[in-house]
C-alpha cells in the first residue's frame, strides 16, 4: 500500500485487497477498511461539496455523525444510493462511488462560485426574497427545485429486496461499545433473554481505537467472548444495525445492514431488515459524539474530530497527516497525540483551551510534543487539499503553526436520542457541557457515555450494574457475578467543553452545521432578528434539518444562541430529536409491501376456474375479481356489453364469494341486528330476507347489503367486498362498546362460504334444472344440493332481473360452478364479471359502497328514507336529526340521460364555466336502448328532475348534456325479479 496507510498496526486484514473506484478513479483498500479509511490512505483529502456554498470538504468524523463526506454508492441499475456516508460504508470488491453536488467536477466545481455571493445568501434568506403573488411562486420555483437537494436521486426500479421481522426479549440493549457489552452479558449471566445491536460492523466501540484489557484478556477476544455467550443464552447479536427509533411500550425498530450500500447481496436474501422489538428492558449504551471547534475555515478538508484521528490510526493504520495541531478542551484529545506519535507522526502543538493543569498523561504528552494552555484556533490557512497551517491566539498571543492536519476536541454529547423518543427527560451536565439523561418514562436506562459516564473502569462497572438489574426487573434470578476487571493502556478524562470562539475568528466563515453551511453569524443574525426559540433558530437557518440532524452541531447552535440571550443553556433548550436516527431507506421501511404485495392479496375459492376462461382481473377490496371472460379478439367494453345484455336477455352468472358474510347468532341476535341495520329486521320469519343499509354513529351510510334469518336464532348478514374490513369492525364496536349486555355470537365468514349469483329471465328454470329441491321466491331462502354438493339458496336481485344466490363451502364450490354454469351457457347465456355487474346495477339504480356510498351520505341523500326502521334504536338514528343532515339543497342521488356516453366522475354545471353543483358517480351505456345513462349526486337532488345540465371532465377533455331523471332505467316497478 502507499500513500497514508501504516507499515503495520490497524484491525484491517493487510493479505485481502479490496479494489474499488471513486468519481470513476480506480483504488485499492483492504478488508475491514471504510470508503473513507480507503481513501485517506490513498491521499484523497477532498469528498465532496458542501450543499448552500459548495466549499471543499473532507472528511470530519469516523462514524455515523459525519456530516461532510457523502457520496453516491452503487451504479446505475438498481442499487444506486445517494448521500451515503463514507465513513459507514465499509469496503468491498467493486464497489463504485461518486462525489456528490459538483459540477463538472469535484477538484473544479463552477457551484463554488457561491461562495461569493455568500454575503447575499444569508440565513433566511429565501423568507425575504422569495415573495410575491402566484405567478412568481411559478416562477421562483424552478430556481428553488434546481437548488434543491444534495445528491441524485435513483432512477433505475430498487433491485433489492427487504423484509421485516418481529422480535421478543428480556432486554435490548443498544449499543455494543464497553458499556453495552458488560450490560449484555450481566444481563444473560443473570438468566435474561438479550437482544445486542451495534451499528458498527464489529463489537467494541471506543475499545476499536483504544487498546485495553478486561477480565485479563484483549477487550475485542472479550467482545466476542461476550457475544458467544448472549447467543448461548437464547439472544441474538445483530451487526450493522441502528435502533432508528424507541416507541411507546418499548418498542424498538432496527434496520438492520445485511449488505452495503450497492452491494448486491448473497443469494435471494434480503439486503435490508427492519425489526420491530418489544422488550421488558432497553439498555441504552448509545455513546458520545465529540464535537468541532469554531474558528474560521473550520469546515476545510484536513480539519477532523480528535477521536476521529485517533480512529484512523488505531483501527485503520492510516495516519491522516503528517505534522497534526490539536486544539481541544479535555484530556481524551492527548490520546489522539500519543497515537500519532506512536504511529511515526509529528504533533506541531497540542493547544488546550483550558488554563494550565498537570497530570501523568499531559505530562507524557509534554515530553514529546509542545502544549500550550490558554489556547484557540483563529483561522485554519488553506494549503493544497486541505490545511497548510493553523493560526492560534496563546494567551492573547497569535501564533501560527504549520500542518496538514488539524484535530479538534470540543467536548462530547452523550447520544440522547432514543431516550428522548422515549419520553425521557433530560438535565444539563455542567463537567461535560451537554444534556445527559434523565426520568426516564418507559423501561430504559442509558449507560456509559451515553450517560456522562467518564472512563472505561466506570463505563464498565455501570454497563454491569445496569444490566443485571433490567434482568432482575424482568424476573430472571440468576447471579451474573463480578464486575468485569478492565486495564486501559492510558485513562483519559472526557470531561470539558468548549462553545467560544477565539476574539479575532470571522464568524462569516466559522461553521456551526457543516452540512447545510450554518455558520455562527447565520446564529447570531437568527437572535438579532427576533428568533429566541431553539425550534424557531432551527428552521429559520436550517441548523440541525440535515440527513445528519445535526449531531456535532446541535449544542453549538445552542450555545451560541444561549450566550447571546445571557440565559444558560439549560434554560434554552433542545429541539426534538426525531426518528430515525441515521437516515433509513424507503425500501427498508416498505418492507415486503411493494408492487403487487403492496397490499395483501387474496384469491377467491374459483380463480383457477376462471383462469381457464381466460378472465380480465380486477383489485376489489383484497381480492382479486373477473373483471369480464372475453372472448378472442373482443375488447373489454364489448364483452362487458355482451355479458350484461346476456344477463337481460337470457341468463348469466357471476361470482360473488368474496361479498362481506357474518352470522350472527344467540338469543339477542335479533336485537343485535335491530341496532346495526337502520331497517326492520326482528320480523323476519326464518327462511326471509331483506336488503338493509348500516350507518355510522353520525347518520351517514357505511355500507348497504342483505340480512337473512336462517334459524330461529342465527342470522346471515351480507355487504360489500370492499367495505368487508371496516364492516368487521363496526361490528366488533356495536358489539363490545354500544350493546355489551346482548347475548350473541358474531363470526366473520366471507371466506367459509363461495357463492354464485345467477340472474336472468331463464335463471329460475336454469336453477330448478340443477338443483335437488324447488328454487325459493324472492327474498326467500332454501337450502338443496347442486351436483351432489350441500347449497343454501337466497333470492335477491342486485341486477333488476329475477336473480338467486347459490352458497357452498369454498372447498366444495367447485362442481357446483362447473354444473351451473354449463346450464347458463347451454340456454345461450353467459358468465359475467365486474364491468357487467357495473352497467346492470347502474341501469337498475343501485348505489355502491364507493361509488355513492362515499361516507357522506345519508338515507334520505340515497333515496332510502322510506326504509328506515320508524321505531329508531339503530346506531346513527340520534344524529340524522341534524339540521345539516336535513337541510334542503343537499347533494342527492339522481338519474342522468344523454345521447351518448357520460363521463364517469364529471362535475355536473348548469352551464361552461359554471361552479359545479354536483358530479357523475356512476356511468354506463344502455343495455336495452342507445345513449348513455347514470348516477350523481346533484345538489337538490330529484326537485331538480327534467333539468338540463352539462357534465364536464376537464380531465378527460369532454362535456356532454344530460338531462336529471329518476334513478331507474330498467323496470321501475320490479315485476322483472318477482315470481
Amino acid at each position: 500500500m502507499t500513500g497514508r496507510r501504516l507499515a503495520e498496526g490497524g484491525l484491517v486484514d493487510r493479505a485481502r485487497t479490496l479494489a474499488f473506484t471513486f468519481d470513476g478513479r480506480r483504488y485499492e483498500g483492504l478488508e475491514g477498511d471504510t470508503l473513507a479509511s480507503a481513501l485517506l490512505a490513498q491521499g484523497v483529502c477532498l469528498f465532496g461539496r458542501s450543499f448552500k456554498y459548495h466549499r471543499p470538504r473532507g472528511v470530519l468524523a469516523a462514524g455515523v455523525e459525519e456530516p461532510n463526506a457523502l457520496v453516491a454508492v452503487g451504479d446505475a441499475g438498481g442499487r444506486f444510493e445517494p448521500n451515503t456516508r463514507a465513513t459507514d460504508v465499509f469496503l468491498y470488491d467493486g464497489l463504485e462511488a461518486v462525489s456528490q453536488n459538483r459540477w463538472p467536477g469535484l477538484a473544479v466545481d463552477l457551484g463554488a462560485a457561491n461562495q461569493w455571493i455568500a454575503p447575499f445568501i444569508p440565513a433566511g434568506f429565501y423568507y425575504k426574497t422569495f415573495l410575491g403573488g402566484p405567478k412568481l411562486w411559478l416562477f421562483y420555483e424552478r430556481f428553488i427545485r434546481r437548488a434543491a437537494g444534495l445528491g441524485a436521486p435513483p432512477r433505475a426500479a430498487d433491485a433489492d429486496a427487504y423484509e421485516h421481522r418481529a422480535a421478543f426479549c428480556d432486554v435490548l440493549v443498544v449499543g455494543a461499545g464497553p458499556a453495552g457489552l458488560a450490560a449484555a452479558e450481566a444481563a444473560a449471566a443473570s438468566g435474561a433473554r438479550v437482544i445486542l445491536v451495534e451499528q458498527d460492523r464489529r463489537l467494541g466501540g471506543s475499545l476499536l481505537r483504544d487498546p485495553a484489557t478486561v477480565r485479563g484478556r484483549d477487550a475485542l477476544t472479550w467482545a466476542g467472548e461476550v457475544k458467544d455467550r448472549v447467543v448461548a443464552a437464547g439472544g441474538l447479536v445483530l451487526t450493522r444495525t441502528t435502533a432508528a427509533g424507541y416507541w411507546d411500550h418499548n418498542l424498538v425498530t432496527l434496520n438492520e445492514r445485511r449488505v452495503e450500500p450497492g452491494q448486491s447481496p448473497v443469494g435471494d436474501g434480503p439486503a435490508q431488515r427492519l425489526w420491530r422489538v418489544r422488550a421488558q428492558r432497553v439498555v441504552l449504551a448509545t455513546g458520545a459524539i465529540e464535537r468541532p471547534l469554531l474558528f474560521a475555515g473550520n469546515d476545510r478538508p484536513g480539519v477532523m474530530l480528535s477521536n476521529a484521528v485517533r480512529t484512523y490510526v488505531q483501527r485503520f493504520g492510516i495516519l491522516p497527516g503528517r505534522r497534526v495541531v490539536i486544539a481541544t478542551c479535555t484530556d481524551d484529545a492527548y490520546l489522539t497525540a500519543l497515537a500519532i506519535l506512536d504511529a511515526g507522526g509529528e504533533v506541531a502543538a497540542v493547544l488546550d483551551s483550558r488554563p494550565a493543569s498537570d497530570n501523568a498523561l499531559i505530562r507524557r504528552v509534554g515530553e514529546r510534543a509542545p502544549v500550550l494552555f490558554g489556547a484557540q484556533p483563529v483561522k485554519a490557512q488553506r494549503g493544497r487539499g486541505g490545511v497548510s497551517a493553523l493560526d492560534a491566539v496563546v494567551e492573547g498571543a497569535p501564533r501560527r503553526f504549520a500542518c496538514d492536519l488539524v484535530a479538534v476536541s470540543g467536548g462530547f454529547t452523550p447520544v440522547v436520542h432514543l431516550h428522548m423518543q422515549a419520553g425521557g427527560g433530560l438535565r444539563f451536565d455542567p463537567s461535560c457541557g451537554a444534556f445527559v439523561p434523565a426520568d426516564p418514562r418507559q423501561g430504559q436506562i442509558s449507560v456509559g457515555a451515553a450517560a456522562g459516564h467518564d472512563g472505561l473502569a466506570r463505563g464498565l462497572e455501570a454497563g454491569w450494574t445496569v444490566g443485571a438489574e433490567a434482568a432482575r426487573a424482568t424476573g430472571a434470578t440468576g447471579d451474573p457475578g463480578p464486575t468485569p476487571g478492565a486495564s486501559p493502556s492510558i485513562e483519559a478524562s472526557t470531561a470539558g467543553a468548549a462553545y467560544d470562539a477565539a476574539v479575532g475568528v470571522n464568524l462569516k466563515t466559522a461553521f456551526v452545521d457543516l452540512q447545510n453551511d450554518v455558520t455562527a453569524a447565520d446564529v447570531d443574525l437568527a437572535w438579532r432578528e427576533g428568533y429566541r426559540s431553539v425550534e424557531h433558530l432551527k428552521r429559520y437557518t436550517t441548523l440541525g434539518m440535515a440527513t445528519d440532524q445535526g449531531k456535532t452541531s446541535n449544542l453549538l447552535g445552542l450555545a451560541r444562541l444561549a450566550a447571546a440571550e445571557g440565559r444558560p443553556m439549560e434554560a434554552v433548550g433542545l429541539t426534538t430529536f426525531r426518528p430515525p436516527y441515521t437516515p433509513v431507506t424507503l425500501g427498508a421501511l416498505a418492507g415486503e409491501a411493494v408492487g403487487e404485495h403492496l397490499a395483501p392479496l387474496r384469491l377467491g375459492p374459483l380463480h383457477d376456474l376462471h383462469l381457464e376462461r381466460s378472465a380480465l382481473w380486477q383489485p376489489s377490496g383484497y381480492w382479486t375479481r373477473p373483471r369480464a371472460f372475453p372472448a378472442p379478439g373482443e375488447s373489454l367494453s364489448d364483452a362487458a356489453l355482451r355479458e350484461a345484455r346476456a344477463v337481460r336477455t337470457t341468463a348469466g352468472m357471476t361470482d360473488v364469494s368474496t361479498l362481506a358474510k357474518f352470522e350472527i347468532a344467540g338469543p339477542d341476535a335479533a336485537l343485535f341486528l335491530e341496532r346495526v341495520c337502520a331497517t326492520t329486521v326482528a320480523r323476519l320469519a326464518v327462511g326471509r330476507g331483506r336488503y338493509t343499509f348500516m350507518l355510522r354513529e353520525d347518520g351517514f351510510v357505511i355500507d348497504d347489503g342483505t340480512v337473512w334469518r336462517i334459524g330461529d336464532q342465527r342470522y346471515l348478514l351480507t355487504s360489500s367486498t370492499g367495505g368487508a374490513d371496516r364492516m368487521s369492525a363496526h361490528l366488533s364496536y356495536v358489539r363490545r362498546i354500544l350493546a355489551p349486555e346482548l347475548s350473541l355470537a358474531v363470526a366473520d365468514v366471507q371466506e367459509h362460504w363461495a357463492a354464485a349469483a345467477l340472474a336472468g329471465p331463464r335463471a329460475r328454470e336454469i336453477l330448478a334444472g340443477c338443483l335437488e329441491g324447488e328454487p325459493p321466491r324472492h327474498m326467500a331462502a332454501t337450502a338443496g344440493q347442486v351436483a351432489g354438493v350441500p347449497v343454501r339458496i337466497v333470492a335477491a336481485s342486485y341486477s333488476g332481473e329475477r336473480a338467486f344466490e347459490i352458497y357452498a363451502p369454498a372447498p366444495a364450490m367447485a362442481p357446483v360452478w362447473r354444473t351451473l354454469s354449463a346450464a347458463v351457457e347451454a340456454a345461450g347465456g353467459a358468465l359475467y364479471g365486474l364491468e357487467a355487474l357495473e352497467l346492470l346495477r347502474i341501469e337498475k339504480g343501485h348505489v355502491e359502497v364507493g361509488a355513492e356510498i362515499d361516507g357522506r351520505r345519508t338515507p334520505g341523500d340515497l333515496g332510502l328514507a322510506r326504509m328506515l326502521n320508524p321505531a329508531g334504536g339503530y346506531v346513527g338514528a340520534a344524529c340524522l336529526a341534524r339540521p345539516a343532515l336535513q337541510a334542503a339543497g343537499r347533494h342527492a342521488l339522481v338519474g342522468l340521460e344523454a345521447d351518448g356516453p357520460i363521463p364517469e366522475g364529471a362535475m355536473l354545471v348548469a352551464r361552461a364555466g359554471a361552479p359545479p353543483e354536483g358530479h357523475v358517480s356512476s356511468a354506463g351505456l344502455r343495455l336495452t336502448g342507445d345513449g348513455g345513462v347514470a348516477l350523481g349526486l346533484l345538489a337538490g337532488g330529484l326537485d331538480r328532475r327534467g333539468e338540463r345540465l352539462l357534465a364536464t371532465s376537464p380531465t378527460r377533455g369532454r362535456s356532454v348534456a344530460v338531462t336529471v331523471v329518476e334513478p331507474h332505467f330498467h323496470d321501475p316497478a320490479g315485476d322483472r325479479y318477482r315470481d
